[in-house]
């Protein structure tokens, strides 16, 4: 790939000081790239949110108690966003795509993969290494607040009563949930939500 002759600014947001600063060092090396900077959580990625500055950010999701998708939903004008994470989850997937990311790969990839990526979100393209290939879960309201519920461990009883709802009806949002998710029990439910991320997703 030839370089182009004004090289591409990249800012990485990883709250992995591991990660963020060796794919920085990784990336500095590369011809027609430069690093505009880093950060390990939103707050201080402020000043790396500027177009006029960055051309591509590459984006994790996870950056501790945040989610680094709550980026992609303020409307603000942003450099073209490459979201690089280690979740390999389809609803991770669907809401970048849906949020407006440019890109989506994954940190296992080939350093070349992630280039290519860069290079095509800076001239306007698309780069999903990982596509949806299905619809992801999606929750109402109430829904959310029972499956927050039970990863807390709470009983239908103690959800009923923190919802104003009765015993029945939580075990009529439990028994949807587990038809419409494939799940089994309780525990799986906790267990995928968390692993998966389903109440992170905006």
């Amino acid at each position: 790939m030839t370089a182009p002759a004004t090289p591409i600014r990249v800012a990485i947001v990883d709250d992995h000081p591991v990660v963020r600063e060796g794919t920085a060092a990784l990336l500095s090396n590369v011809a027609g790239l430069s690093i505009a900077g880093t950060a390990g959580s939103l707050a201080d990625a402020a000043p790396l949110l500027d177009p006029e500055a960055v051309d591509v950010l590459l984006l994790d999701i996870r950056l501790g108690s945040e989610s680094g998708l709550e980026l992609l939903k303020t409307g603000r004008r942003l450099p073209a966003i490459v979201v690089l994470t280690a979740y390999d989850y389809q609803q991770y997937v669907a809401a970048a795509l849906r949020l407006g990311a440019s890109g989506f790969v994954l940190k296992t990839a080939p350093i070349a993969e992630l280039i290519e990526a860069i290079h095509k979100v800076a001239s306007g393209g698309l780069a999903f290494g990982v596509r949806p290939t299905g619809p992801a879960p999606v929750f109402t309201a109430r829904e959310r607040q029972v499956v927050a519920l039970v990863i807390d461990g709470r009983s239908n009883d103690e959800i009923g009563a923190a919802l104003g709802i009765t015993c029945k009806t939580v075990e009529a949002h439990l028994r949807r949930l587990f038809e419409r998710l494939g799940l089994q029990s309780r525990t799986e439910m906790a267990t995928r939500a968390l692993r998966e991320g389903w109440l992170e997703v905006p």
